[in-house]
């Protein structure tokens, strides 16, 4: 039988006081991704017909990280009941199931989108996500019926001591029925001690009304919200557990994968292996049978099968590392290519530059990219050899096959095959520090 529509309102108007933070808590990242983007990543693979991004007014930059998502404005802070009723026009006519998620909490699986769904699509009017914690804490509380059905909700402030002591904590996350959720919303007011319209009260509606209600339980970890600084750094150690999973499924060996810190966007082939002390931030790509040694620091680079990167070496955006080539310890490489068995092995900086198959840099060897006003671009020949400590001042080229001598200074380009030297001549001067040291043990 196919599924009912799915529709989604993702809250994300929390300012995020708790953070001490000019920036709107939605979008303190995790992995490398803001929060609000991971609750909507999430959410496509449920294929929504359509999703709402409740912000707040001059939030345009939530609204750029929750696109796809249509954005509406809930112009004054008056609860989670109306930040769901300013997405009245998108949901108007929908008569699917409604996801109601929260921006601050990115843990949350599609399966468990999904189970939620599920429950209202099997007849319940509202399905709650609850989760049981471990220790002490201040979340609602979810009142059970001697089914196991949500009968209310409590939050902590309005509870009293014994409704505290309740195991079953409201996780925020909802699914309703689209038919039943805006004259449900109308009906909610604020006589609580926030003086809020609470969404939560939806749930003792619809039992009112004789609605059913289901729960879904889900790990504190999956449905942990995020407010200060420290569930944020909790957020991302379990994030960052899932990514290493998701690694070593793919094939990855670490050997201490604790150590080892992920974006959400890494992506692995089969047999790569990574040292301790690894940082992978966004937008790199590690294909097969790489070598990924300690130490390293990776941004937007592409490191192709084969290649060995490492240890102590950092990848800048615009990298790509060929097959079989090598980056090795305290190397950095900004916006070039290393081709095939290209190799720089230790101590130099390649920036802006094109390094064709099987050259060889030179340990301390540098590209100068920068002319003060702008980047410029450095060209080395497949099979070109450049000799240590040398300087190779762009625009410049050096062509297949040439030499430069150890600690040259290349500023005009080198034809294919040559040798090019570019260094003030040695003058020997004989006995002259033997002299020196005389005079200055006499006192001179």
């Amino acid at each position: 039988m196919a599924r009912r529509a799915l529709a989604a309102v993702v809250l994300a108007a929390g300012r995020g006081e708790r953070m001490q933070s000019s920036k709107p808590k939605a979008l303190h990242e995790i992995a490398g991704r803001e929060m609000v983007a991971h609750v909507v990543d999430t959410l496509a693979s449920l294929a929504p017909e359509r999703v709402a991004c409740v912000i707040g007014p001059g939030m345009t930059a939530v609204a750029a990280a929750a696109t796809p998502a249509r954005a509406v404005t809930q112009q004054e802070p008056l609860g989670t009941a109306h930040a769901v009723m300013a997405a009245r026009e998108v949901l108007a006519g929908f008569e699917g199931t409604v996801l109601v998620l929260f921006a601050d909490t990115p843990l949350l699986r599609a399966e468990t989108m999904r189970a939620l769904a599920d429950a209202v699509e099997g007849g319940a009017a509202v399905a709650v996500l609850g989760m049981r914690p471990a220790a002490a804490n201040e979340y609602g509380r979810v009142v059970l019926d001697v089914a196991g059905r949500p009968e209310t909700i409590v939050e902590w402030r309005d509870a009293g001591p014994e409704m505290r002591t309740l195991p079953v904590c409201n996780a925020g996350v909802m699914a309703v029925d689209g038919r039943r959720l805006l004259p449900l919303l109308d009906r909610i007011g604020d006589d609580n001690a926030g003086s809020e319209y609470y969404l939560t009260d939806i749930v003792a509606l619809a039992r009112a009304e004789g609605l059913e209600t289901a729960l879904i339980e889900a790990s504190e970890d999956e449905a942990r919200g995020v407010n200060s600084r420290a569930e944020l750094a909790r957020a991302e150690t379990v994030m960052q557990h899932r990514l290493r999973e998701r690694a070593f499924e793919a094939g990855v060996t670490m050997a201490m994968p604790e150590t080892v810190y992920l974006s959400h966007d890494t992506r692995f082939g089969k047999d790569v292996t990574i040292g301790p002390h690894t940082v992978f931030l966004a937008g790199v790509t590690v294909e097969d049978d790489v070598d990924i040694r300690a130490f390293c620091h990776l941004e937007g680079a592409v490191v192709r099968s084969g290649a060995r990167v490492g240890p102590h070496a950092r990848l800048r955006p615009g990298t790509d590392v060929g097959p079989g080539a090598v980056v090795g310890n305290f190397v950095e490489v900004k916006n070039a290519v290393l081709q095939t068995g290209a190799k720089a092995n230790h101590l130099a900086y390649i920036g802006d530059a094109h390094v064709g198959a099987n050259a060889n840099i030179g340990a301390g060897t540098i590209t100068c990219n920068y002319d003060g006003f702008r980047k410029q671009r450095t060209e080395i020949g497949a099979g070109a050899f450049i000799g240590s400590n040398t300087a190779l001042v762009a625009p410049v080229s050096v062509g297949p096959g040439a030499m430069v001598g150890a600690g040259s200074t290349v500023s005009r380009n080198v034809e294919a095959d040559a040798l090019a030297v570019a260094r003030a001549p040695q003058a020997e001067h004989k006995g002259w520090a033997a002299r020196l040291r005389i005079r200055r043990l006499a006192g001179g």
